[in-house]
């Protein structure tokens, strides 16, 4: 009787049920694994030591990546048999091995140039078996078709790129796991009205297991930090979405995306991106040293410093990402050029908006003074 029920079972039939099947699953996996993680990082002393460049001033435990991972690869692990197999036999080849890099690096130390071997390894495994890539450039300075190993190299350059820049927003208590979720969850949307349950149940199992992190990153007295472990398994899953988002609307000319994926996945991570241009700028122009040497010129270290708490600096920036994207998808009707232009335009403008308001807060309060 089961096996005839298997056999009968179509989770496309059952979408919705499906979908938040895996949601609460990867949710409840990550919430009960945490507490564990916790225990054992107090116990064998798994702390990051706060320094110069922490935003936090006690030892906190830094394997939040654990239960994430964990949270996700039960859900690939369970709902794979019903769902496109190679292609999620693939994802959680590469999830395991990003999570044994992002391990040895939280515990220990690992090299830049290892870790960049991994992301490009696990990267070429995707692009090659799965031809999940960016074909093209959508008329972007009137380039269409790239030749395929241009290809396969400028996608090896946006995974690279997605990876990285994720890791680097995460900085600020609930940062880069709302950007995360909120970026997963119109992933959900999207996968969705493309027909794609299986990257759509990844991408709701990733915020399961993202919403049980944040419970615990928020947290005053169980606080853990996503770590190496968590920002690479998280950006590879992101560039993962982006890149099957842009392949899937380029190879279909009657998708809504098809001449307007690459901009609305640069509006999705606009935060990520846009930071870490800003950061190598300073960097490698102002500084003249490594694009890749830690400081506190990010972004969020910038809120903080004006007087944002490091609640109202996630709020801030999560809420401005989003604003982003809903103008985004109202501008998918204009040129691509345009779309991109008016993006760096108004994105930018957003993120100023705070300070604009500090400076005006500021200001009044020296007048208010002044006065009395």
């Amino acid at each position: 009787m089961i096996k005839t029920l298997l056999d009968n079972f179509s989770p496309g039939d059952n979408a919705v049920i499906w979908l938040i099947a895996a949601f609460v699953l990867a949710f409840v996996m990550a919430y009960r694994a945490f507490p564990a993680i916790l225990y054992v990082s107090n116990e064998k002393h798994l702390m990051d030591e706060p320094d110069s460049r922490s935003l936090h001033s006690t030892k906190t435990p830094t394997l939040g990546g654990i239960g994430i991972f964990l949270g996700v690869i039960v859900v690939i692990t369970i709902v794979g048999a019903f769902l496109n197999t190679k292609v999620l036999l693939l994802v959680m080849g590469g999830l395991t091995v990003l999570f044994f890099l992002g391990l040895k690096d939280d515990l220990t130390i690992l090299s830049p140039g290892k870790k960049m071997v991994g992301q490009l390894f696990v990267a070429s495994l995707l692009i090659v078996f799965t031809d999940t890539r960016i074909i093209g450039f959508s008329s972007i300075l009137d380039v269409n078709t790239l030749p395929y190993w241009v290809s396969v190299g400028f996608t090896l350059f946006v995974y690279i790129l997605i990876i990285n820049a994720y890791n680097l927003i995460d900085g600020v208590d609930g940062l880069a796991g709302t950007i995360a979720l909120t970026v997963s969850a119109i992933f959900v949307y999207l996968f969705v009205n493309a027909e794609d349950l299986s990257l759509a149940t990844i991408a709701i199992a990733l915020c399961g297991s993202l919403l049980a992190f944040l419970r615990f990153n928020f947290s005053l007295s169980k606080k853990i930090f996503m770590g190496d472990t968590g920002s690479m398994i998280v950006g590879f899953l992101l560039a993962f979405f982006t890149i099957s988002f842009i392949n899937m609307a380029q190879v279909d000319e009657a998708s809504d995306y098809y001449k307007a994926s690459p901009a609305l996945a640069f509006a999705l991570l606009f935060y990520p991106f846009i930071d870490t241009l800003r950061i190598f700028f300073i960097r490698i122009v102002i500084h003249k040293t490594s694009p890749f040497k830690a400081d506190k010129n990010h972004i969020h270290h910038w809120f903080i410093k004006i007087g944002y708490s490091h609640l109202m600096t996630t709020i801030l920036i999560c809420s401005i990402n989003f604003v982003i994207v809903c103008i985004a998808f109202n501008m998918l009707h204009l040129d691509l050029n345009i779309q991109i232009l008016c993006l760096l335009l108004y994105g930018i403008a957003l993120y100023l908006i705070p300070f604009g308001l500090h400076k005006i807060k500021n200001s009044s309060k020296i007048t208010e003074n002044e006065v009395g």
